[in-house]
């Protein structure tokens, strides 16, 4: 064999090796590629405050339910600022968010919220807090606090009397769940006129201030005989001030929300009584929704009630961890 054709045929062999290889190169850069798992799609979960645990467990708890549904989920703290809360859709509107759970700060401020997300093609499932609109979020999942307050009104008569003084710490006044809690205990409370209520102020559904508020009530009603708050964060705060004032022992303290802590001392014989929400059923529920209207369900109630249950001493032993044992 010649020379050259030996050369020729070197040259022809190692073209054809060189050939196989960027072959097997782009092949196996194709399968890495291809085994490459796409990215999650995103969920984001907006709460009003995480400055109250209650609240902390709707978030944590839609955040997981999202989690296990294959989704990226984020939770957003508003901090009850309908101004943080409006920022917090701006960033998950321009993030590439499929879908937001919800717990608004105002029942009519945050509707402009709502309606944003809804032009940008992202569904809102609203939970435990809802907006005056039918048109605006997916749906939302709501406590029945007026139903709920109405067995905490027939409660309070049974336990305190149809006679005497008495406070009520109302939660954030643009919040429906302020007014449905206050209007279903005094559907109640208000047929009895030996019942006298002397104070009624907005302690912000906070415990610091509803420490703070019931001070004040105290120190110009000393002879109260209960207190309805409207949430267990200012039932705590205000029991804070009963032991403070020694006053503990003689003045029968309501809430709702089914709070551990209210719990325990509903437990402990310290406080009367409370409404479970059982937030955790309205978080995964809203996770829920999410999956299906992102995998192309669309026909969704515009409210769904959730049943609130009245816990006392009475059967207060299976309830615990926001729910039922």
């Amino acid at each position: 064999m010649h020379t050259t054709q030996m050369k020729i045929m070197k040259s022809n062999w190692l073209k054809m090796a060189l050939a196989c290889l960027v072959t097997m190169a782009a092949m196996l850069f194709t399968q890495g590629a291809l085994a490459q798992p796409a990215p999650k799609q995103k969920i984001a979960v907006i709460i009003s405050t995480l400055n109250n645990p209650w609240f902390v467990v709707l978030g944590e708890t839609a955040k997981a339910r999202a989690v296990e549904l294959g989704y990226d989920a984020t939770i957003f703290d508003s901090q009850n600022d309908t101004a943080k809360e409006a920022a917090n859709f701006e960033n998950v509107i321009a993030s590439g968010y499929k879908a937001i759970l919800f717990n608004p700060t105002d029942a009519n401020g945050s509707i402009a919220n709502v309606l944003k997300a809804k032009a940008a093609g992202i569904p809102v499932f609203c939970i435990d807090r809802e907006i005056n609109s039918t048109n605006a979020a997916t749906a939302q999942m709501l406590s029945d606090s007026y139903s709920g307050c109405v067995k905490l009104g027939q409660y309070f008569v049974k336990t305190v009397g149809k006679e005497g003084e008495y406070a009520e710490l109302l939660g954030i006044v643009g919040d429906n769940n302020t007014w449905n809690r206050s209007k279903g205990f005094h559907s109640v409370v208000d047929r009895y006129p030996g019942l006298k209520m002397v104070a009624q102020q907005s302690a912000e559904f906070d415990r610091a201030k509803g420490l703070e508020v019931m001070e004040s009530i105290l120190q110009a009603h000393p002879d109260i005989k209960a207190i309805f708050c409207g949430n267990d964060a200012m039932a705590l705060g205000a029991y804070q001030a009963l032991v403070t004032a020694g006053k503990a022992d003689q003045v029968k303290l309501f809430g709702f929300d089914g709070a551990d802590d209210a719990v325990k001392l509903i437990a402990e014989g310290k406080m009367a009584a409370t409404g479970m929400q059982f937030p955790k059923t309205m978080a995964r529920q809203s996770a829920e929704f999410a999956d299906a209207y992102i995998k192309g369900k669309r026909d969704f109630p515009q409210k769904v009630p959730v049943l609130v249950e009245l816990v006392t001493k009475d059967n207060v032993d299976k309830y615990g961890d926001y729910g039922k044992k």
